[in-house]
């Protein structure tokens, strides 16, 4: 097939080959190609094993998966299985790997320890960077900058509010988890097994679920389903379809103030959930293939 093929080509440029800048082009014929070359078929492997390369390699994480970890870890009580230590700029581990214990233990000598073996902790924040993601534990080990206890007012001997008035900031620490590259593409149950090294979340109740079952069933069962609904406050909002990608404040001719919460792009699936205040008023989802009307209002 391979010997045909070539012969082919020859001829087709050989009948050309009265055009100027297409003789330099022409094939030698068959008596001049090699026997190796007209015995060699081309390798199907080079083509599976470059496809098999691409499918192996990872994906890196998106913004939805970045949404999805949020709402499932940030908030989530742990017990500590390790003296924590206190680390302002971060405690970084290399995800996937065994703990260094004499590691840990040096810094907890050096820095301190915000909580013991067995202690409850609290996850209140995470960051994600283009190699790591930063896990805030109890607030964080840094305090924050307040400027109204930095100002000075000029009302003779009236002394600044104390620093004394956030006396449990700085108390907590944070937890990098060093990838090592470009992120992957993780889940909430990926991110808490690379951080249970250092934390178990097996016997806590989830803070997430703890809090739904405070809710109305509807609301319940629209956050399950990823919907929001008038009524629903902006932590409501939130657990249903994770922190907007936009937000538009306005003014409508009576004064009131609303605010826009959108998520998708036009002309994919776009959803406006409006504030009035701290509660949602209007609902409206554009372009949504699921629906029977592909523009309306839920």
């Amino acid at each position: 097939m391979y010997f045909r093929s070539i012969l082919l080509l020859a001829a087709a440029l050989a009948i050309c080959s009265d055009a100027p800048d297409l003789s330099r082009f022409r094939l030698p014929f068959a008596s001049e190609v090699s026997p190796n070359v007209l015995s060699a078929t081309p390798a199907p492997g080079i083509f599976v094993w470059t496809v098999d390369q691409a499918r192996s390699q990872p994906r890196e994480m998106g913004e939805q998966s970045k949404l999805t970890i949020i709402r499932y870890v940030d908030g989530e009580f742990a017990k500590a299985i390790h003296p924590l230590p206190h680390e302002k700029t971060g405690y970084k581990i290399p995800a996937g790997r065994p703990l260094d214990e004499q590691k840990l233990q040096d810094e907890v000598r050096r820095e301190g320890a915000i909580a013991g073996p067995g202690d409850t902790v609290q996850i209140t924040r995470i960051e994600f960077r283009s190699r790591e993601i930063a896990i805030q534990i109890n607030g964080g080990g840094k305090k924050k900058f307040h400027l109204l206890e930095h100002l000075q007012v000029g009302m003779g001997d009236v002394p600044p509010p104390a620093m004394s008035d956030h006396p449990e900031e700085g108390r907590g620490t944070t937890i990098i988890l060093d990838y090592g590259r470009p992120l992957p593409d993780l889940g909430p149950d990926d991110v808490k097994r690379d951080l249970s090294v250092l934390l178990d979340f097996s016997k806590q109740h989830s803070a997430a679920v703890n809090w739904m079952d405070t809710l109305p069933p509807d609301v319940q069962q629209a956050i399950r389903d990823h919907r929001a609904l008038v009524g629903m406050d902006q932590e409501m909002v939130i657990a249903a379809l994770g922190r907007p990608e936009h937000k538009v404040r306005e003014r409508d001719p009576g004064g009131t103030e609303t605010e826009d919460w959108i998520y998708g792009t036009p002309p994919a699936k776009t959803t406006f959930v409006t504030f009035g205040g701290d509660k949602v008023i209007r609902v409206k989802v554009f372009n949504d293939p699921d629906a029977p009307n592909s523009t309306g209002a839920n």
